[in-house]
């Protein structure tokens, strides 16, 4: 039986006008965006009018917002937290604007190398009040196993999955996983029952570093997981985050292996347009609609 997702794109990989992002969601057919940045603004950063006026080119598109592609958690342990607190809050105020209640976010980095219970207590004490500001806002929090934060490891994924509820969801990162060097098939029968939501995003090694593929041909297990997770009747958001070329987008979110050599010349929108492509037909070859 083929089970129903729906499937969104990180589309500012593709451009960085809110015109370009539009045009690459219908060239791919696709009627959702996860809204990371937009004209050059991140989410949390974005002016209410500016946001309206989004909404309005957007609907006259067809396309809806699916999640906001938030930075809230990939600051520091020991930054001051009330910074995440105040984008959470922003994203609120954005969500009735933008018709969106789901924020992706992040558990922490450790700078300073303070010992992993300490990482641990500060980490998920700052998810917790994230959770409860979610909670006040009526938003949805979803952790994404981000390289280097404190949930990257598949065991510490575990201990944030202790926070899930309807305020608290996790994120499953095939790539993250892969390039942290983890047994990203091992870490799904592990995770399975707490995965709420997938990035479709693959790697394989070359040499001594990683570089991006096509969803489904690089070693992340994309294709036998998902084909897993709709034999055991798996539903949610799935989001495409390509990264085959290193746009401005892709650059602002931090280290994330290598470019792929045989996308390095080719203009962002057609990169993305052919990870789409290629997203697609893998979700339709498992059984899994969107």
């Amino acid at each position: 039986m083929m089970m129903t997702s729906t499937l969104s794109a990180f589309t500012d990989e593709a451009g960085r006008t809110c015109e370009e992002q539009i045009a690459s969601c219908q060239r791919a057919g696709l009627k959702f965006m996860d809204l990371r940045s937009v004209d050059g603004i991140g989410v949390t950063a974005l002016p209410v009018e500016h946001a309206q006026v989004v909404r309005g080119k957007l609907d006259a598109a067809g396309i809806g917002v699916h999640m906001f592609g938030s930075p809230i958690g990939k600051i520091d342990i020991a930054d001051p937290l009330e910074t995440d607190l105040q984008k959470l809050r922003h994203l609120a105020t954005l969500a009735p604007i933008l018709g969106c209640r789901a924020v992706r976010m992040f558990s922490y980095y450790n700078k300073n190398k303070s010992p992993l219970a300490v990482w641990k207590s500060e980490s998920m004490e700052r998810l917790s009040r994230l959770r409860a500001e979610a909670e006040r806002h009526d938003l949805i929090l979803f952790h994404e196993n981000e390289r280097h934060i404190f949930g990257d490891a598949c065991a510490n994924v575990e201990e944030i999955a202790g926070l899930r509820n309807d305020h608290f969801k996790l994120i499953f990162d095939f790539d993250n996983y892969n390039q942290g060097g983890e047994d990203v098939w091992a870490n799904w029968l592990t995770l399975k029952d707490q995965t709420d939501a997938f990035h479709l995003k693959d790697s394989q090694q070359i040499g001594g570093s990683y570089q991006h593929t096509l969803v489904g041909e690089g070693s992340g297990q994309v294709k036998r997981i998902l084909a897993d997770a709709a034999g055991r009747g798996w539903s949610g958001p799935l989001t495409l985050e390509p990264h085959l070329a290193h746009s401005e987008a892709v650059l602002a979110t931090g280290p994330s292996g290598e470019t792929n050599a045989s996308f390095r010349d080719m203009p962002p929108a057609e990169s993305f347009h052919r990870a789409a492509v290629a997203a697609q037909s893998l979700l339709a070859e498992v059984g899994m609609s969107a």
